[in-house]
């Protein structure tokens, strides 16, 4: 099965706005055809088989197919709650790092270095404060936009007369739809960062050749000048020589016309 989530890498380029766009409808296709299709029961199943810590369930959970969905979220990639502390987030990343290091999975080494970075990344990203605290202000939001989906649905069941109950009200039921919105949100900020570093990488090439024109302008007209004084004193003294010449020959011609007649003697008969 393939990785029908994984970022592209066009939004690296400044063409990379339709690779942006794919990105997003292929996580949103994704999102509807598997998130919500998950059975309370699946979902229990999956959760306690990805919670056993061994190597292999540990390495498959990280490179599973949509694991670049699900590793942006850096909870979901150390397991660990919200609300856990700096020591336990800590405790966990040392664990899950022993048991997909590659030095200790070579039978599997590709990817177990994949599943490694990922949580080494997620780790990383927790010891940033402010990093996450973003984490936990989208997870915060996914949760919100569920309670306000479910206070709408419930309102208009009650302006049709009809009881005011949804599948929300299940615990497990509610608890996958804010996971389903919160990875959803992860992607959608995800996408958003790459369309932004591909607009900036764009404008800073714009700056570039703008730079690299100006600088050939500067060379050129600095190589025009350089030839043009060289090349000055060679100029004046063909002014000076056409000058001579020319001086020369109209006081030439000036003394030609200006040499009297010669006086013709009259003769007498």
């Amino acid at each position: 099965m393939t990785d029908d989530t994984k970022l592209s890498g066009a939004a690296d380029t400044p063409e990379g706005g339709d690779g942006i766009q794919r990105d997003l409808d292929r996580l949103e296709r994704w999102a509807c055809g598997n998130l919500m299709g998950f059975a309370k029961g699946k979902v229990k199943q999956i959760e306690k088989r990805d919670s056993v810590l061994t190597s292999k369930n540990q390495i498959d959970r990280l490179t599973r197919p949509g694991s670049s969905y699900f590793n942006l979220n850096p909870f979901e990639v150390l397991q660990m709650d919200p609300e856990a502390t700096d020591e336990e987030i800590k405790k966990r990343f040392r664990q899950l790092s022993i048991l997909v290091h590659p030095d200790k999975n070579q039978d599997d080494a590709d990817r177990a270095q994949k599943a490694f970075e990922a949580v080494d990344k997620a780790y990383k990203l927790l010891l940033d404060q402010e990093q996450k605290k973003r984490a936990l202000d989208v997870i915060q939001a996914g949760k919100e936009y569920v309670e306000h989906t479910v206070k709408e649905k419930k309102k208009q069941l009650k302006k049709d007369g009809k009881p005011p109950t949804v599948e929300e009200d299940d615990p497990e039921v509610f608890k996958q739809a804010v996971y389903k919105q919160t990875m959803k949100l992860f992607a959608e900020l995800e996408i958003k960062r790459k369309e932004r570093e591909a607009k900036e990488m764009h404008e800073r090439k714009r700056q570039r050749e703008e730079e690299i024109e100006a600088q050939e302008k500067a060379k050129r007209e600095r190589e025009w000048q350089k030839n043009f004084e060289e090349s000055r004193d060679g100029r004046v003294d063909s002014w000076r020589n056409f000058q001579a010449n020319t001086k020369g020959k109209k006081e030439k011609k000036n003394r030609t016309f200006l040499r009297p007649p010669k006086v013709k003697m009259e003769q007498r008969e």
